[in-house]
């Protein structure tokens, strides 16, 4: 019994982290958010409500500096205010912003979002229970050993992600009318909008795809589609 201690302990570890992640975010975007009221912003969101069907997509101002968008695990899609001012400011235009949009919308009906916050607690789990066998057999480096799998294994779960909510929003933005162009050129810009975050990381340790690589797979999805057609 003794040697199935860690597992038991490592998989309460996760629920707890599960119910008070959910509880944390929730809590932190009703405090800093409201919805998004901009005439061209919703001009465009209506082309995306009509192509989805749906009476209306709502969009949250979330009250943060960094450049980013974000699906909550309600449902909610999110921009932030610092994604908002680039979009004021000129440097991101309304069919680039909605771009933005319809990429989280995909996580959403895809499941990311609260998939997210379970692979969270999984990841948090699965540290835990490694720390405590390695850590037996390998005092002093256990813990670092199951930090860098845990790491890892977050960094190719979310790449995968993105590359889903990519492949969404391209056909979401196609049926809209909208189109792709916006999708790929909001991600050329995306390395200039976010300077100032901090070093670059190796592509394989990022949350997100290399650039280059999620623009070449929007191409590849829309040269399958060129071909279905002929």
């Amino acid at each position: 019994m003794l040697k199935f201690t860690p597992i038991l302990l490592a998989l309460l570890y996760a629920l707890a982290m599960y119910r008070f992640s959910v509880w944390r975010t929730t809590r932190e975007l009703d405090a800093r958010s409201s919805e998004l009221a901009d005439p061209r912003l919703k001009a465009m969101c209506d082309r995306l409500a009509r192509a989805l069907d749906l009476p209306r997509v709502r969009v949250h101002l979330y009250e943060i500096d960094p450049v980013n968008g974000l699906a909550a695990p309600d449902g909610r899609i999110f921009i932030t205010r610092g994604f908002y001012r680039k979009f004021q400011t000129g440097e991101v235009s309304a069919e680039e912003m909605t771009s933005v949009i319809a990429h989280e919308l995909g996580h959403v009906a895809l499941g990311h979002a609260r998939r997210r916050m379970i692979d969270f607690s999984g990841q948090n789990a699965l540290r835990t229970a490694l720390a405590m066998v390695l850590s037996r057999f390998l005092p002093g480096i256990g813990v670092w050993i199951a930090n860098g799998v845990t790491t890892l294994l977050a960094a190719k779960l979310s790449r995968g992600d993105e590359y889903e909510a990519d492949e969404y929003a391209a056909a979401l933005l196609t049926k809209a009318g909208i189109g792709t162009a916006p999708q790929k050129s909001l991600l050329a810009k995306l390395a200039a909008l976010t300077s100032g975050a901090g070093g670059v990381m190796p592509a394989w340790l990022m949350s997100h795809p290399p650039t280059p690589e999620r623009i070449a797979a929007i191409e590849r999805l829309e040269a399958r589609w060129k071909g279905a057609l002929r």
